[in-house]
């Protein structure tokens, strides 16, 4: 940009020259010399300052790296590659033979848990005849031995009971009692086993229920679906592929199909300028001399220059001597452009704030030159 206005000043200077022949002495060469650099470097103050101009913008998307969820041997691959897809279709299938059976096993195991439970039921109220006739029993044996032991005290060496008669009372009396005792235990454990529920349900069945939604799950994961509209690019996935639910290894990258900005990096000291609704112009390496308007979506309000995150490790003062740039998202009028150019394109951008409006114009014009000259070359980034 500075180049390009150096160079339309001298080409604007040379005319002058020639037109009015005006002779090149010590004094006209000096006075356009620095009438060239006084009336430069005020445009390049109040240009860069008001109306920022960067040659580094790109497009920038979001993918999605696709994982599975399980683990398997790929066995279709349903996706074509650059074809869009809507949400729900299927990416590609993996073997679902042994995740059925697991679903199999666990419908089973559900089945009879289920059936257990009248069955604990039955075992329940049979506990609690036998308690019954355990508490009969004791109290039978107890009277017994009660009538044994009166008519033994009251007869003293006259009793009609001896003392063996009275002791095989009280252990019969005593052995009552413990069955007594064991049979209502038995009658609390069957209680406790029936009536242990959760959310109305008994929890053995709520377990197998449980582990038969995993199954079911894991079943429905061996199709690996579209998470939203968009499409698969630079696909290498293939039928015999063992697939395993590693974040770090992706089967296949997905592009949502969604609005794309593009990103400016524009120097700090116009920062106090820029601001969300600012006009801004782009142009793109791979269409010369085309220039796209758009707006200025947000400021970034964070740096990567000054992040820190923890850690044990200390920063390097080294670190200071990065100033880095502002990103500025750009969003542009023409949608069109997503569809028509393959997403990440490069180029420059330049914002026009509303300070010295005038200013702008030239911008808009040294703009436009830049966007001529990518016809010969694009600019290095």
């Amino acid at each position: 940009m500075d180049l390009l206005l150096i160079l339309t000043y001298t080409a604007f200077c040379v005319a002058i020259f020639k037109i009015f022949k005006i002779p090149l002495t010590k004094w006209t060469v000096p006075t356009a010399v620095l009438g060239g650099i006084a009336l430069i470097g005020t445009l390049l103050v109040l240009m860069n300052y008001n109306h920022p101009y960067t040659k580094f913008a790109r497009e920038y998307f979001v993918s999605i790296p696709i994982n599975p969820a399980v683990r398997g041997l790929v066995v279709e691959v349903n996706v074509k590659p650059n074809v869009p897809v809507k949400k729900g279709d299927i990416l590609f299938k993996i073997d679902p033979t042994p995740f059925a059976a697991v679903v199999k096993e666990k419908q089973a195991a559900l089945e009879d848990a289920k059936q257990a439970v009248p069955q604990l039921e039955a075992a329940w109220e049979s506990s609690i005849a036998r308690s019954t006739q355990a508490e009969a029993n004791r109290d039978r044996t107890k009277s017994a031995y009660e009538r044994y032991d009166e008519g033994r005290r009251k007869g003293g060496k006259n009793s009609p009971f001896s003392e063996i008669e009275l002791d095989n009372k009280r252990q019969l009396y005593l052995a009552a009692e413990a069955s007594y005792k064991s049979a209502l235990a038995d009658e609390i454990g069957y209680r406790l086993a029936f009536e242990s529920n959760i959310d109305g349900v008994n929890t053995d069945v709520a377990v197998m229920q449980a582990e038969l939604d995993v199954a079911v799950f894991n079943l429905e994961q061996t199709e690996v679906k579209a998470p939203v509209d968009g499409m698969v690019t630079q696909m290498a996935l293939r039928a015999g592929v063992m697939a395993v639910p590693i974040p770090l290894r992706p089967a296949m990258t997905f592009i949502p199909d969604e609005d794309r900005y593009f990103a400016g990096a524009f120097w700090q000291n116009s920062l106090l300028r820029l601001k969300a609704g600012d006009d801004a112009e782009i142009i793109l390496d791979s269409m010369p001399g085309v220039v796209h308007k758009g707006k200025v979506i947000k400021v970034l309000p964070a740096m990567a220059e000054g992040e820190i995150q923890f850690g044990g490790s200390l920063r390097s003062s080294n670190d200071l001597f990065t100033r880095g740039r502002a990103l500025v998202l750009i969003e542009l009028d023409d949608d069109t452009l997503r569809t028509s150019l393959p997403a990440g394109v490069a180029g420059q951008a330049a914002i026009y704030t509303e300070h010295f409006t005038h200013v702008s114009i030239i911008r808009k014009v040294l703009l436009r030159m830049q966007g001529w000259l990518n016809y010969l070359f694009a600019e290095a980034h």
